[in-house]
């Protein structure tokens, strides 16, 4: 698990990458670069209010993967009041 003071999401991954998606420490935020088709569907899922998970690595990586993962709360008192 991974603190963050923000979130950046680029959509200018290319499929032939040979990558899911990737995310780096950038500074005090987290980085995440994914697909156009991955982006639209991020969208839609904060549209909706839904979770969303973004699975990370190589394509051919195996069972060895890292996750972003976007959850909503009902309860704030859990959440950062910053």
């Amino acid at each position: 698990v991974t603190g963050a003071s923000f979130v950046v999401f680029n959509g200018a991954l290319k499929t032939y990458s040979g990558f899911l998606a990737k995310s780096s420490i950038v500074e005090d935020g987290l980085m995440v670069q994914i697909t156009r088709e991955t982006m639209e569907s991020l969208r839609q899922a904060l549209r909706d209010k839904k979770d969303f998970k973004i699975t990370c690595g190589k394509v051919d990586a195996g069972d060895v993967k890292e996750y972003v993962e976007i959850c909503w709360v009902e309860n704030e008192e859990k959440t950062n009041k910053g």
